[in-house]
């Protein structure tokens, strides 16, 4: 059998133990553990591509941008679309513009934007850098007065400026979060278009919108506007801090019951007693063994105590039983 030597076994080992830093150091997001001033949020049911939709009116077009989030895994580029019309595979936030003419009936893909994900491998982009606010806890007032959570994710460039996406993730404890709007204005231009085809492979090609996902802004934003900021808001049960199932780091434990303390203080006060009374006897009269604790011969003969009680009973259900009910005359 080879044993590898020791100066090789060491950067071995010391890597294996530093994995769980590295992971924390690239950003990456366990969606059931976002641990954000000290309570866990599970938002780990909101897996998966949910999509927002913003437009604007630009006669005789329609400019829609559509922001594709996954917040617990990389998007998966959809197979049928061109290099340069999806982001790269890291990304986890992406935008996708898209310039509509109702009346050529046409559409155009002006800007693919990667705002969040590990991008540090492409021009100009970063680590995702993901962090977390709890609202109840945050400096704001107007956060303080919400439930929820902020994550806040980096690591995409575009033309030279940075991105970056805050999600805010705030407590409807009647939505669940993944419910889609029936059809969207994209889908009504594209089930319009000459020659549609049915969207193949499995991508993130839906472009049905997420009904509790809003979108808030998406703009410069710093000291000098150096950042693009998309700010999203997303409502779901799981941002509650007391959801019980797929969320909010499960259910928080609330008060015991008056039983519950009262077996405690009694198993507390018994103990108590015992070690007091044994430390008594052993430092008084230098008692050994069962001497040691009070009362210790009543407590060593309970075993015999409660056999006899048990003989007893079953004794007379037995005589009891073989007359009937009556007793003998």
């Amino acid at each position: 059998m080879h044993i590898p030597p020791a100066n090789m076994a060491m950067p071995t080992l010391l890597s294996l133990l530093l994995l769980p830093l590295s992971a924390a150091a690239l950003g990456t997001i366990d969606c059931s553990k976002m641990l954000a001033d000290k309570h866990n949020f599970d938002l780990s049911a909101l897996d998966g591509p949910h999509s927002v939709m913003h437009g604007v009116e630009q006669p005789p077009s329609f400019l829609n941008t559509t922001y594709t989030i996954n917040i617990c895994r990389p998007l998966v580029p959809d197979s049928d679309a061109k290099k340069e019309e999806r982001c790269p595979g890291p990304t986890r936030v992406c935008a996708i513009e898209r310039l509509i003419n109702p009346i050529e009936k046409s559409t155009t893909i002006s800007r693919v934007i990667p705002i969040a994900g590990d991008l540090q491998n492409f021009p100009g982009g970063t680590l995702l850098d993901a962090s977390y606010t709890r609202l109840r806890t945050a400096p704001s007032p107007a956060d303080q007065a919400r439930e929820g959570i902020r994550v806040e994710l980096h690591g995409g460039s575009y033309n030279g400026r940075k991105q970056r996406a805050v999600v805010e993730f705030l407590c409807d404890p009647e939505v669940e979060g993944t419910e889609e709007e029936e059809e969207s204005v994209l889908d009504v231009y594209r089930r319009e278009e000459k020659g549609e085809k049915e969207e193949g492979g499995k991508g993130n090609s839906t472009t049905r919108a997420t009904k509790s996902l809003v979108f808030k802004k998406y703009g410069p934003e710093g000291a000098k506007g150096e950042v693009d900021v998309l700010t999203l808001e997303w409502r779901t049960k799981y941002a509650c801090e007391n959801v019980s199932g797929g969320g909010g780091g499960g259910k928080e434990k609330g008060n015991w019951g008056f039983f519950t303390w009262f077996i405690i203080i009694a198993f507390l006060s018994t103990a108590a007693y015992l070690i007091f009374g044994s430390w008594l006897n052993y430092n008084r009269y230098g008692a050994r063994g069962w001497d040691l604790l009070p009362h210790g011969d009543t407590i060593r003969d309970i075993p015999y105590l409660a056999k006899d009680w048990s003989r007893r009973v079953f004794n007379t259900v037995q005589d009891s039983g073989s007359r009937g009910g009556y007793s003998a005359v």
